[in-house]
Formats: structure tokens, C-alpha cells, sequence
């Protein structure tokens, strides 16, 4: 635990290094001390198709995006969910990417209703 889960626009692919992305995740994860680093779990998915009416004129598109959606199990305090939080953002807008919009969620998962399984 955590799930980190990063939705992107697509085109960003071809500007942005994704798995330094990743990492900033990783490493926002690592330093809010809430998790172990061998728990943590990093994955980007790209979005091809999405709307929005925030233009960037000189290029005459929408603008990117980064989504982080960090699912957590249920029981840690709003401090340590905002805590979280700012570490991801923090260590997301440290890479200075242009013309991208970041946004971070915390998203509590049931501890009594989660299960696991991993196969050997």
C-alpha cells in the first residue's frame, strides 16, 4: 500500500520522461513516512481521448494534464492524507513541466472490506 495511480494525457509522452514521473510519485510516497518503500505502488496509464476548455493557444490544443490518484487503506488522519498529498504535488511540480496541469487525490480505501492476494 499505497496504490499510486497516474492518469496523464497522452501527448505528454513525447515531451515528458514518464517514468521520472513516476518516481517523483514514488519518492512524494517515500518521504510523507507513511508506507514502507518496498509497499508503495507506482503505475501511469495515458489518457488518448479527454475534454477540456482550457486552450493553449500557440499550439491550438487543451491543455495536458497529470492526475495522481493515491488509494490508500482507511485509518490514517487528515494531517497525514494532506501531508500526503503535498509531498506528491511537491514533488511533481519539482520537475517544472510546462503547460500541465497536476492535481493529487487521496482516496481512502476500507480496510475492512480490502483483500490481497500475491501468488508466488
Amino acid at each position: 500500500m499505497p496504490h499510486c495511480i497516474i492518469e496523464f494525457s497522452q501527448e505528454l509522452i513525447h515531451d515528458v520522461d514518464i517514468t521520472a514521473v513516476m518516481k517523483a510519485v514514488f519518492n512524494g510516497s517515500v518521504q510523507s513516512t507513511l508506507f514502507l518503500s518496498a509497499d508503495i505502488k507506482v503505475r501511469a496509464v495515458p489518457f488518448q481521448y479527454f475534454y477540456t476548455q482550457n486552450i493553449d493557444k500557440a499550439k491550438k490544443c487543451q491543455q495536458r494534464f497529470i492526475h495522481v490518484c493515491c488509494k490508500i487503506l482507511s485509518g490514517r488522519n487528515l494531517e497525514q492524507r494532506k501531508n500526503l498529498s503535498q509531498k506528491l504535488l511537491k514533488q511533481l511540480t519539482q520537475l517544472e513541466l510546462k503547460w500541465v496541469t497536476i492535481s493529487v487525490e487521496i482516496v481512502e480505501m476500507e480496510l475492512e472490506s480490502y483483500n490481497k492476494h500475491v501468488s508466488n
